[in-house]
């Protein structure tokens, strides 16, 4: 049966997804309980693998956890920790445990985060591994050989509308979606024409788009992401912004707010990125429910 996240999609529903990190620890216990606190305002909650390549719980037992609460995780799954023996047993283990939604990355580089002394493995980038889950989900292997029952999955890639000019990476964008890729869940987005132009140039494929919306704290935090973060570009006019807002937390939330109401009109969904702040997505997730 379809995710659904993927029947809601489908049926042109208007999504919302947000996303918690695994612990740094085995204690599951403020994370269910940030997952529990969102579930009733998102259609799926992400499960983020080691983001910013900094360790963490595994996804896929992160993620077997929010189903066995009843709460449908969308599962991600990095190129940077795993070759391709680990990528196919962790998707048959998270098809055999009840994930059914997958978002395919390549990963950031390990020296991003906090153990720059180890060693990227890469043995497959997000294109190759949206392959091997579709083959997955044909019956087989990434090497042909069938498998004792298919996979179920349904599969995203990300996608920078913020920083990637069209001309370098469409191509690239297209191979996702030839590859599997069913939606682009994007990173951060700011500036509604780059959106807009984004959804004109990739929605003719058939694929949909959950925009990225980032919850911003102030001018500081977002001088922090320009500097730290790949592929995410905040605009100095946002934090500008932030800048000379009396109450630049409050600010934060009205620019994401301003930036979810576009979404609305272009978008199949959006995927609000709370930094922490899980009580922000009641508010944005009531006012774009609201249209």
């Amino acid at each position: 049966m379809p995710s659904l996240l993927a029947r809601k999609l489908a049926a042109h529903e208007f999504v919302i997804t947000a996303e918690v990190a695994p612990p740094r620890g085995c204690d599951l216990t403020p994370f269910l309980h940030s997952a529990a606190y969102l579930a009733p305002y998102a259609d799926a909650v992400n499960v983020t693998d080691n983001q910013g390549a900094n360790m963490r719980m595994s996804p896929l037992s992160a993620a077997a956890a929010l189903v066995r609460e009843g709460i449908e995780p969308i599962m991600q799954l990095t190129c940077r920790d795993r070759n391709r023996l680990a990528l196919q047993s962790d998707l048959l283990g998270a098809a055999a445990l009840g994930v059914h939604n997958i978002l395919a990355l390549t990963g950031d580089g390990i020296g991003c985060g906090d153990h720059r002394q180890g060693r990227s493995v890469f043995d497959l980038d997000s294109v190759q591994l949206l392959q091997t889950i579709t083959a997955m989900n044909a019956g087989c292997d990434m090497n042909g050989a069938p498998l004792a029952g298919a996979t179920s999955f349904f599969a995203g890639a990300a996608a920078a509308p913020e920083v990637e000019p069209f001309g370098v990476t469409l191509p690239k964008l297209g191979k996702k979606v030839a590859s599997g890729a069913r939606y682009f869940q994007t990173q951060a987005v700011f500036n509604p024409e780059k959106l807009s132009a984004f959804c004109d140039a990739v929605t003719p494929s058939g694929v949909q788009v959950i925009a990225g919306i980032l919850v911003l704290k102030s001018a500081k935090m977002a001088e922090f992401i320009n500097q730290h973060i790949p592929g995410l570009r905040i605009p100095l006019t946002v934090i500008e912004r932030l800048r000379a807002a009396a109450d630049p937390a409050t600010e934060g939330i009205e620019i994401a707010v301003e930036m979810a109401l576009h979404s609305r009109t272009v978008c199949s969904g959006i995927h609000i990125m709370s930094m922490g702040r899980d009580e922000v997505v009641p508010c944005i997730a009531a006012v774009v429910r609201s249209l």
